[in-house]
């Protein structure tokens, strides 16, 4: 795979203001950018409520979306310019799981941000084999294999199992799988032939689109789900479900949403690409400036109908440095929502690779890759060079920070350690295939699915 580095030059820490900054020749000034109802579309609101876009030339509609197909499908047809993605979306699409087309992206939208919840009946039953702390509240993280009980209790009654999550190629349904993998639950396999993802699985995983999660969970239809905010908190406050674990203690500061667009809309509109891509940082700064000062008021932007549309409280409980598990359990987690510290805005290609390798692991990918594979793959979605240029504008003009941007990165995170995973396995995104044969449930080197079993 190719270095991608930018030149060093030295930069003025002085802020400018934006009226001076340099506009982009724009190939198109009229953009519509899809998103669907999450906390973690924030980027998006900032760079239109604070005018970020205008200061571009960028003439912005956000548009929010039914559910993640019709997004998708928007983006690929040109009625929507770009959008709030799954990280998988784009990955699936130039891999051709699923629709085909070539989707790139020039900016990682967030880290962590995502839980997984379920029903106060389900809790109730998890609860006595969860390891409870002096105080006698639950020691998290809670592993899945309190619920193992539970779902062996279902089995023997001839009863599934079922839980929610949004997407077939979303962080949630990798998430969850992750989870219950962990904890030594069978979460199902994928093939060429039965894309159900439900192949030899203990607990059967169906599409939930975001904001119906809770109410799809309160009439029973499945016992939990894995969702992003505010879905999990919104369980609490209806009184409906527990979050048992977030994706921080699942995997701390994991990649979540990117901002995707066409490959040919890129190649199209060169500056506009660049100016959306400066507009969203500065979006993300703001966010995460001064400790997080600003998201009180971010809580506020996105609670508007037009937007997330749920109660302010709601986004509040987990947006400003807070998680309520059980009701009146609220612990710190300043990290829930990280929008720009960490690197978060930076497509690595170390985070494609990983959500690639868990659609190998559960068979959406349905043969082995060699390792050059996943690099190509992921040079070829993942655009550093994009980000880099946009960044490189930004600090030109003042607007910031030089040592805020990893211009010598070659793309890759230093890899995970097992500590902050929760099955203790530690993740490098330059050994894709040692990484898959590591974890104890899921394909392995040269195994397939086929007739409805793991084969190799």
């Amino acid at each position: 795979m190719k270095t991608t580095i930018a030149t060093l030059l030295t930069a003025s820490t002085i802020l400018a203001s934006p009226a001076f900054a340099d506009i982009l020749d724009l190939e198109k000034e009229d953009l519509t950018l899809g998103f669907i109802k999450l906390t973690d579309m924030a980027p998006l609101a900032v760079a239109y409520e604070l005018g970020y876009f205008e200061d571009e030339g960028l003439f912005v509609t956000l548009e929010a979306q039914a559910n993640w197909k019709v997004l998708l499908d928007g983006v690929i047809s040109g009625e929507l310019d770009g959008a709030h993605m799954l990280a998988g979306q784009p990955l699936a699409a130039t891999i051709g799981y699923g629709t085909e087309a070539p989707i790139i992206t020039p900016f990682s939208m967030d880290l962590n941000g995502n839980g997984i919840t379920v029903s106060n009946d389900i809790w109730a039953q998890m609860k006595p084999n969860v390891p409870l702390m002096e105080d006698g509240r639950p020691q998290h993280p809670i592993s899945a294999a309190a619920l193992a009980p539970v779902v062996e209790d279902y089995k023997d009654r001839g009863e599934p199992f079922n839980m929610g999550m949004v997407f077939p190629v979303s962080t949630h349904n990798y998430e969850i799988r992750y989870w219950l993998a962990a904890g030594g639950l069978e979460p199902g396999y994928y093939s060429p032939q039965d894309i159900s993802g439900q192949i030899g699985a203990d607990v059967l995983l169906s599409v939930t689109p975001p904001p119906q999660m809770p109410a799809t969970m309160e009439a029973g239809t499945i016992f939990g789900y894995a969702v992003g905010e505010p879905w999990n908190q919104q369980a609490v406050f209806k009184g409906i479900g527990v979050p048992v674990i977030t994706d921080y203690d699942m995997w701390k500061n994991n990649p979540e949403k990117v901002f995707g667009i066409t490959k040919e809309f890129a190649e199209e509109n060169p500056n506009t690409t660049l100016a959306l891509t400066k507009a969203l940082i500065r979006a993300a700064i703001w966010l995460d400036e001064n400790d997080n000062a600003n998201r009180e008021e971010a809580v506020q932007m996105l609670s508007r109908p037009e937007y997330v549309g749920a109660d302010a409280e709601v986004i509040a409980n987990s947006m400003t440095g807070f998680f309520e598990f059980e009701k009146g359990d609220v612990r710190p987690a300043p990290d829930f929502n990280v929008f720009f510290r960490y690197n978060a805005t930076y497509p690595f290609y170390s985070d494609a690779i990983w959500y690639l390798t868990q659609m190998r692991r559960w068979g959406q990918i349905d043969e082995t890759k060699p390792d050059q594979w996943y690099f190509d793959v992921a040079a070829d979605v993942y655009r550093p060079d994009i980000y880099l240029q946009a960044a490189r504008m930004l600090v030109d003009d003042g607007m910031a920070n030089e040592a805020d941007f990893p211009w010598d990165s070659d793309g890759f995170k230093v890899a995970t350690p097992a500590a902050d995973i929760i099955d203790g396995i530690p993740y490098d995104g330059r050994t894709p295939n040692a990484y898959i044969d590591s974890l104890p449930i899921g394909l392995k080197s040269g195994q397939t699915v086929t007739n409805g079993r793991v084969d190799g």
